[in-house]
């Protein structure tokens, strides 16, 4: 999982990210950015769930963030819509909408989002 930091015009932090982690960049971009004690709400929810069967989400305005104990989703809430509603033989493309990542990988883009913002 690569990513990049930039400022944008307005010094506001924005993440790119690796083809197949997109979403994870978008939403850095749009709830993290509304809500930066949304991280440490995500760190504390993982540290609770290390080594148990549960599973916690948070629905923002844009995005839900999931976690397992091992696994971290990302995913738009448009993708709620119905899959069974598309016609036979069409499926529907949510690479940029929808995206997993172990625990590791995430808490390491977190720590270095939270150092490149100071």
């Amino acid at each position: 999982m690569d990513y990049q930091f930039v400022k944008d015009i307005e010094g506001n932090v924005r993440v790119q990210m690796s083809m197949d982690h997109e979403v994870i960049g978008h939403w850095f971009n749009e709830e993290v950015n509304a809500d930066p004690a949304l991280l440490d709400e995500v760190a504390k929810a993982a540290a609770t769930l290390k080594g148990t069967e549960q599973q916690w989400q948070h629905t923002g305005r844009e995005y839900t963030i999931a976690l397992s104990d091992d696994e971290v989703m990302v995913q738009a809430n448009l993708l709620a819509i119905s899959i069974d509603e598309l016609d036979e033989g069409m499926s529907y493309y949510d690479q940029e909408s929808l995206a997993f990542c172990g625990f590791e990988d995430f808490f390491a883009l977190v720590a270095a989002y939270r150092q490149f913002c100071r």
